[in-house]
């Protein structure tokens, strides 16, 4: 598929979605049609995995006749291999274009018949199909932000039932092409929506959304020198693109490991997941406070990932004293800007040989207390401070301030040094936010790997200068971008102000005698 192709695909998408603009805000119109994007995914994957079962008795999943007893034969054992292979199952009646097709009136396009409640049953049996199984908790209330009684999407169910309707029938004329398996074309075109609604939403995006040039250097840092990973994990993983942007850069990811605290994020997550192509064995993601009620404590993983919330607040409770994750630091992160907290936690579960990248603001590469100990313990007693990347100011949605990204490796192949790079400068401007080009990525990336030194870019600080300064990692202490101004040759411009007077005295003396030409006062 060509680029071109893939931009209207995109395109086709984000129109239907905003036939529900006007119902609604950006959050709310982004769960239903990320939703129903997902439910005519699911929809699909199943007719064509069913087809291929039914290949050799020669007929198609759709031409099965459920209330018959063959036909119910025939769904069962559908339904049992389904569950394994899959993780769930639907029946004939229950496809996305079946439902569509119901959906409008065969006389008249315009008018719709009636189907809500058909669809949210539907919705619901997709859950309940997995009760039981081990993909149920993947599938746990994954539709529960489709209320499709509500008011928002029309003041009647005539009205609700008419705007879905449609949204359904545009959406069943787009070919998702996944029987063609090599290509992800559903799944750029939904990390493509995702981004639309983030750069929509304002301060809110941060939760769920990491811009996809941010991404690129987090995942292409943490799989430097690697083809395949056994495991990458994001304690904040929002969507989950972080996640899935660290398996572009590699061949294979045996595991994703993931935890999300807003329960509507951590359902997009999962569909993200599994609408990747992501087999719900290979992916785990927890919705709990990750600070608070760490998911996946016993687990160390090779790469880990995250852009959690810059300076938020957590408990810092005295308990976390006593916490494998905080307790050998003797120093808890303060309890209004848990940054540190989130780099305790992440480097607790980061293996012997793994990468770990977080974003974060500068502050924290200054600020003293508790942060200047933790910093201490990370770079004098640990030594794993790997790289300090300072990224230009107002790249996420929702804020403006500048962030650096801080990279830890418990086994460092440099340990004599710590790289800065300052990137702060390199961006371009797109409308009213600053954006990471293709070529600044590449500069990056290529300095972090090759650790090479550029006048006015990047330096490796050696260990000394950093306890020099304290444990101050500010990047103007360590990478001298000072520009000096041009010499000014004083004696030059003083003979520049006598050929000036000397001119001016001309110029007078001109105006004094046309002044007595004309009998007419000179005007000095």
């Amino acid at each position: 598929m060509s680029e071109d192709q893939k931009r209207n695909l995109e395109q086709q998408l984000w129109n239907i979605a905003n036939t529900l603009r006007g119902k609604m805000n950006a959050d709310e119109f982004r769960d239903y049609i990320l939703g129903f994007i997902f439910y005519k995914y699911l929809s699909e994957k199943m007719e064509i995995y069913a087809n291929s079962i039914l290949k050799e008795d020669k007929i198609k999943f759709k031409s099965i006749k459920e209330d018959t007893a063959k036909g119910k034969e025939y769904c069962e054992a559908i339904k049992e291999e389904s569950l394994e292979k899959l993780g769930y199952f639907l029946k004939p009646s229950e496809l996305f274009s079946e439902v569509a097709k119901r959906g409008m009136n065969d006389k008249e396009e315009s008018v719709s018949n009636f189907i809500l409640e058909d669809l949210q049953k539907i919705l619901t049996n997709i859950q309940l199909s997995t009760m039981g199984t081990e993909s149920e908790e993947d599938f746990d209330n994954l539709f529960e932000d489709m209320d499709l009684n509500s008011t928002k999407l029309g003041k009647t169910p005539e009205a609700r039932n008419e705007i879905i309707a449609k949204v359904l029938s545009h959406l069943d004329k787009i070919d998702f092409k996944l029987e063609q398996t090599e290509l992800d074309v559903l799944g750029d075109a939904y990390e493509y929506l995702i981004g639309q609604f983030a750069s929509g939403a304002g301060k809110k995006a941060g939760e769920f959304y990491t811009p996809q040039e941010v991404s690129k250097v987090l995942a292409k840092i943490v799989t430097t020198g690697k083809s395949k990973l056994k495991s990458v994990y994001d304690p904040t993983c929002g969507s989950g693109s972080l996640l899935l942007r660290v398996a572009k850069e590699v061949t294979d990811v045996s595991n994703f490991y993931g935890q999300e605290m807003n329960r509507t994020t951590y359902n997009l997550a999962r569909m993200n997941m599994i609408l990747h192509g992501v087999h719900y064995r290979k992916f785990d993601i927890k919705q709990e406070d990750t600070l608070e009620h760490p998911q996946h404590i016993d687990k160390q993983f090779e790469a880990i990932v995250a852009n959690p919330p810059f300076s938020a607040q957590w408990s810092a409770n005295p308990l976390f004293k006593s916490d494998d994750r905080f307790s050998q630091y003797g120093r808890l992160a303060p309890g209004s800007k848990a940054d540190f907290a989130f780099v305790q936690h992440m480097i607790h579960h980061l293996a012997e040989n793994g990468t770990m990248a977080i974003v974060l603001p500068h502050g924290v590469l200054f600020r003293g207390g508790a942060e200047q100990h933790i910093r201490k313990y990370l770079i004098e007693d640990r030594n794993y401070l790997d790289a300090v990347i300072g990224l230009p100011a107002n790249i996420f949605y929702g804020t403006s301030i500048p962030t650096c990204i801080m990279v830890y490796k418990k086994c460092r192949e440099q340990p004599e040094d710590i790289l800065f790079i300052d990137a702060s400068q390199h961006f371009e401007k797109v409308k009213t936010q600053n954006m990471l080009r293709q070529e600044d990525i590449d500069k990056i990336v290529n300095t972090y790997r090759n650790r090479t030194e550029e006048p006015k870019y990047s330096k490796r600080a050696l260990l000394q200068q950093v306890v020099e300064n304290d444990y101050n990692l500010n990047i103007p202490r360590y990478v001298d971008t000072f520009e000096a101004e041009d010499s000014i040759d004083i004696n030059a411009i003083a003979q520049e102000i006598k050929e000036l007077d000397k001119q001016m005295q001309a110029t007078d003396t001109a105006i004094a005698a046309f002044c007595k030409e004309l009998g007419i006062e000179t005007p000095f």
